[in-house]
């Protein structure tokens, strides 16, 4: 472990430094440039989570669109390992898939357990919060179901050691419909840049999370009073099929399917309310005039990689 500890460092050179001596912590003054803070604390993403059988099929369709991946790991859980699309803001892609040789039984309790085995793509979001106990009781004490605050990890390939606080928020399976909660036990940088930088420097970061949503309304009340929020822009779009609502100033956008019909409504009937797309923010200088399908939602032009290489949704504003 310490062999494997002193060779991050190495590589990671003064930002790895840094998080060793416990100098880094999640406020923006302290964070290294470019891993700036949300503008709205409760909406600090940390990651998004995409689940699939291969995590090696995910990391080649997306580096066959210019996506570069690391590996992350193993979870504890004997059932999935990661990689992940970092970005200079902090947050990161996910991407989740089964272990070799999975046990199997581990596979079936897993929450995310139908995603995974269906190629589904996007399944879960998760939010930086600094103290899980506290945030849990906040949703408590507001009627809204939360479990009691527990402790998970992962050992990274280099062998170092990853822990983390997290609660589940919310109805259906973790990190679903409400993004769950999670706080950084050992030092974040270690989680966030396994070589000690982001992976892409094209993108700013995760701005945006498309959740699929059965019932447009109950799910607005539920977000306005979980979060105190106004109530939300709306659009149609037909070439999604599906009413959008947005928050405004948060990355949550509310999908609901436009018909019975539509390939959303497919997706809520398979896996529930849950998250249907990402969006990433561009670099100031990145163009995406190249992306084959475009977007106007909210007076933003929203460019899509093609879904059809993909498998899923992801998009860059």
């Amino acid at each position: 472990m310490e062999g494997s500890r002193r060779d991050f460092l190495k590589e990671a050179g003064a930002l790895g430094v840094m998080a060793a001596m416990g100098e880094l912590s999640l406020r923006a003054a302290d964070k290294p440039e470019g891993m700036q803070a949300n503008r709205i604390p409760q909406f600090q993403i940390d990651h998004v989570t995409a689940a699939g059988r291969s995590l090696r099929q995910m990391q080649d369709s997306l580096a066959s669109l210019g996506l570069k991946t690391e590996n992350g790991g193993p979870h504890s859980n004997h059932a999935t390992e990661m990689a992940l699309l970092s970005f200079p803001d902090g947050s990161y892609l996910e991407l989740i898939g089964l272990q070799q040789n999975p046990d199997p039984k581990a596979v079936a309790a897993h929450y995310w357990s139908k995603f995974l085995q269906a190629d589904a793509g996007p399944c879960a979001w998760a939010v930086q919060v600094p103290d899980v106990g506290a945030e849990a009781q906040r949703f408590s004490s507001l009627g809204i179901a939360v479990t009691t605050p527990a402790k998970n990890g992962r050992t990274r390939m280099d062998g170092v050691q990853l822990d983390w606080d997290f609660a589940r928020v919310g109805p259906g399976p973790n990190g679903t419909f409400f993004p769950f909660l999670i706080r950084d036990l050992t030092p974040r940088v270690y989680r966030v840049y396994p070589s000690g930088k982001p992976t892409m420097t094209t993108y700013r970061g995760v701005s945006k999370v498309v959740i699929a949503v059965k019932d447009m309304e109950n799910s607005v009340q539920l977000y306005q009073r979980a979060y105190n929020l106004p109530a939300p822009t709306t659009q149609d779009d037909s070439d999604f099929g599906a009413k959008l609502a947005w928050f405004k100033g948060t990355p949550v956008i509310l999908a609901a399917p436009s018909s019975d019909k539509s390939p959303l409504a497919e997706r809520i009937a398979q896996f529930g309310d849950a998250p249907c797309a990402f969006v990433l923010a561009a670099a100031e200088k990145h163009k995406t005039t190249a992306l084959p399908l475009r977007s106007k939602w909210f007076e933003k032009q929203i460019s899509w990689f093609d879904p059809a290489k993909l498998g899923w949704r992801l998009g860059v504003e």
